[in-house]
């Protein structure tokens, strides 16, 4: 293996290291869930190799220049359109004038619009193609380019080239070209197979939704229906009215799993307005009041003065977020007192909710908001999931500590918004 060959292989590999930060990038998308890639930023990736080709390029005894452009040029147009094949074209030959050389400009003027304009007849054609006429026409390409750059080199500018040094040239671009189609189109491939997971997780977190929600509606309304029918009995007004009554706490609870259920659904951000901590909380604490004095809950507040100090968010969701949470630990005691710290530190403000219920392990604190989990005998896991979200919308962060048999504590924080700076 003699010098070039070796030089030209470190070019190679310069084309190589886009392709693998594509991949990258598109992992990081997948595992974190980010939102979709747009298409011009795909075309940094050719754009990015056809430039670190031309800066790093073999310079011979001759004084001829040599790298692997063409590759990242034929890829690029052909998956990238004719848009991009316009861009490609423009950088090439603005590199090509700036590192000199008269005649190898020139050719470069004649062969690329030439190969650019073929690229866009066959660009549409060979996306819709197999893996294996793909590479056939990567090859065939690399063909024309090496009949055409030979001709225009030696017949019109009168070039004189090794064939030694065109043939390893040759040898190299064809390869290379063939190993770059394949890795693209593996990537490709994998990361359709991700997208298709990731809609079979969203698919089956529906199912699960859509099985739990169907029985805790499906429940109260049986109920209802029970003592509505009940109703029709000859029986004393004190009766009627008691049955009224649990009829219409069995349609509340299901009314709040309704919620619960559209307010997960439309978690993308509505309307987000400054929300001061105490008003928000005070409101939550006289809509749940009734609840903590029927099981024998005592409520204890503590709000510092907040007047200068704002979250921000959408206030109804971030209602139902405090009321899942405060219903939650009211439900896990049969008696003793919850209580209600807000604190505040530079930056954040701290909203700690401590129950004295029956607690959890560390599995359950580690499996709160997924779906379908929950430490009640009954209920969708779905209020959790609802509170996760809604905090995450707002920049926020939950921590949970809890000792079973002793309680459990939320400690929601939240970036201060200064009422000046909104």
């Amino acid at each position: 293996m003699n010098l070039m060959t070796k030089d030209l292989l470190i070019n190679f590999l310069i084309i190589l290291f886009p392709i693998f930060l594509a991949h990258v990038i598109y992992l990081v998308k997948y595992v974190y869930r980010l939102k979709a890639i747009k298409g011009w930023f795909l075309a940094i990736f050719p754009i990015l190799s056809l430039v670190l080709c031309m800066l790093f390029p073999v310079v011979t005894e001759e004084h001829f220049v040599w790298d692997l452009r063409w590759i990242p040029f034929i890829l690029g147009g052909l998956y990238g359109g004719y848009r991009l094949g316009m861009i490609l074209i423009v950088i090439t030959l603005v590199i090509r004038y700036v590192t000199g050389g008269e005649s190898g400009f020139y050719v470069a003027c004649i062969t690329f619009p030439f190969i650019g304009v073929s690229l866009f007849f066959i660009s549409k054609y060979y996306l819709k193609t197999s893996v294996g006429k793909k590479i056939v026409i990567g090859v065939a390409l690399i063909f024309l380019v090496h009949i055409l750059t030979d001709y225009v080199s030696t017949q019109i500018f009168g070039l004189v080239i090794g064939i030694s040094l065109w043939k390893q040239y040759f040898i190299i671009q064809l390869i290379g070209i063939v190993i770059v189609i394949i890795l693209w189109e593996v990537i490709i491939a994998n990361f359709q197979v991700l997208e298709k997971l990731v809609k079979a997780e969203k698919l089956q977190i529906v199912g699960h939704l859509a099985a739990s929600i169907s029985h805790e509606v499906r429940n109260p309304l049986t109920v209802t229906r029970g003592y509505l029918q009940m109703l029709r009995e000859d029986v004393s007004p004190q009766i009627k009215v008691k049955y009224a009554n649990i009829a219409l706490q069995e349609l509340d609870r299901a009314t709040d799993v309704i919620n619960d259920y559209l307010t997960f659904a439309s978690m993308c951000p509505e309307k987000m307005e400054r929300l001061r901590t105490s008003t928000e909380i005070n409101h939550v604490v006289n809509s749940i009041k009734p609840l903590a004095s029927k099981n024998g809950i005592d409520l204890k507040i503590s709000v510092f003065d907040d007047e200068a100090y704002y979250v921000v968010g959408e206030s109804k969701k971030f209602q139902q977020c405090l009321f899942n949470i405060i219903k939650n630990g009211i439900e896990s005691m049969s008696e003793g007192e919850l209580s209600i710290h807000v604190l505040h530190a530079a930056a954040t403000i701290q909203i700690k909710i401590q129950d004295q219920g029956r607690g959890m392990s560390q599995e359950q604190i580690n499996r709160l908001g997924e779906p379908y989990f929950t430490t009640e005998n009954t209920g969708t896991g779905l209020g959790m999931m609802v509170s996760y979200s809604v905090i995450k919308s707002m920049d926020g962060t939950i921590y949970v500590s809890s000792v079973q048999g002793e309680g459990t504590c939320f400690s929601l924080n939240l970036p201060i918004h200064a009422h000046e700076s909104m």
